[in-house]
């Protein structure tokens, strides 16, 4: 539990960040398939870090188009890492942050995916 920096309930604080649809939508071709490739890429990457444990695409009502959750102390260190996003960064998604308190299991989460996924993206 102290290696995940759990309380005695076994939670911890997180940032989560709902996309959602933003103001400049990319059309279809290069540029967005471009924008795309490096929203992977910056996922793998802010996974690979530690910090992001858990992201994925939502089903697009009201707007929301997926979802992160971050091991960061605050949300002004969320909204960094997200600024780093093409997809934010070129206005195709905006970000809206929520400080959420949540299983600190979650943090195991990133490694029980990848013995679970039969490929990555």
């Amino acid at each position: 539990a102290q290696s995940l920096a759990a309380d005695r309930l076994g939670m911890r604080h997180y940032v989560m960040v709902i996309l959602k649809t933003g103001p400049k939508p990319v059309p279809a071709g290069k540029e967005r398939d471009a924008m795309f490739a490096g929203h992977f890429a910056n996922i793998k990457r802010m996974a690979a870090q530690g910090l992001l444990k858990l992201a994925g695409p939502a089903d697009g009502v009201e707007g929301w188009r997926g979802i992160y959750i971050f091991a960061v102390p605050d949300v002004a260190q969320a909204q960094q890492l997200t600024q780093t996003d093409p997809v934010i960064a070129q206005g195709e998604m905006v970000a809206e942050y929520h400080r959420v308190y949540l299983s600190a299991a979650l943090m195991e989460l990133p490694a029980m995916h990848d013995k679970v996924a039969a490929t990555t993206f």
